[in-house]
């Protein structure tokens, strides 16, 4: 218990201190990075100050520290340093309106809430002291490590395709996006099923699932696909709408002909 407390500590103060930071920068998508950065740093103090087996407590410090700092560093790269603040936060403000910093104070701090929520994966596994892996956390990790290279080339893939002059205004379907509207989005949640699985051995490990269904409930229903989606579509209109007739939104899969590809 006192790990957790500690653990949550750190990150409603890294959450204030990004919260007071975002205000010079004008933009918001450093709760982002935070996200992705304070789960990392959560993985780190459970790995560090927790009581299991020495050989997973380093596994657990293994990858969701390497996951927390790929994903935060490409978030501050993409979506803050030198960015305009992303279409989804100027939403936020114009449909807050008034009060927008204590809003946006609640909004930095509920993500310290789930990041906190959303560690169990990671506290109870560096909780078990069983010596030895089971098969189940075998397959966690090779499942975490196919998972994450898979994300990280569809968020090369994406970079490489928006940084293409001829691009502007069009939608990405190479590679990984040929096949799913948001590829990243399929692979962060097997990330987090990889995570689960690394804790399912632990007493009460069956908490962790709790982890890969929120994360999942986020992105098809709250602040992953459909808010990306409404974005896309106020900046792209028709070729996006065409993306969405065609092309798997989560999973991915072989896409429909395009109504506006010229037929043969």
């Amino acid at each position: 218990m006192t790990l957790l407390l500690i653990g949550g500590l750190v990150v409603v103060l890294l959450m204030l201190l990004l919260w007071a930071i975002h205000f010079p920068l004008h933009n918001a998508a450093i709760v982002d990075a935070g996200w992705a950065g304070g789960l990392g740093i959560l993985g780190l103090i459970y790995a560090i100050g927790g009581d299991g087996w020495p050989a997973r407590r380093a596994v657990v410090a293994l990858i969701a520290g390497l996951w927390g700092l790929r994903l935060a560093l490409h978030l501050l790269i993409t979506r803050v340093i030198g960015q305009p603040e992303e279409g989804r936060y100027v939403e936020l403000r114009r449909k807050w309106r008034t009060n927008l910093g204590w809003k946006f104070l609640a909004f930095f701090e509920f993500q310290a809430l789930l990041c906190v929520v959303l560690s169990a994966p990671f506290f109870l596994a560096a909780a078990n002291s069983t010596a030895g892996f089971n098969w189940l956390e075998i397959a966690g990790i090779l499942i975490w490590a196919t998972a994450i290279a898979g994300e990280s080339l569809a968020d090369r893939q994406l970079n490489a395709f928006k940084h293409n002059p001829a691009n502007r205004g069009r939608t990405c379907r190479v590679g990984l996006w040929r096949y799913s509207r948001h590829p990243n989005y399929f692979f962060e949640w097997l990330i987090w099923m990889g995570f689960a699985l690394v804790a399912l051995t632990a007493p009460y490990g069956w908490i962790g699932l709790i982890s890969p269904a929120l994360i999942l409930y986020f992105l098809l229903r709250v602040t992953g696909i459909p808010a990306t989606e409404e974005q896309a579509v106020r900046s792209r209109g028709d070729d996006y709408r065409d993306y969405q007739r065609t092309t798997s939104a989560f999973v991915p899969w072989f896409p429909k002909r395009s109504s506006l590809t010229p037929r043969a």
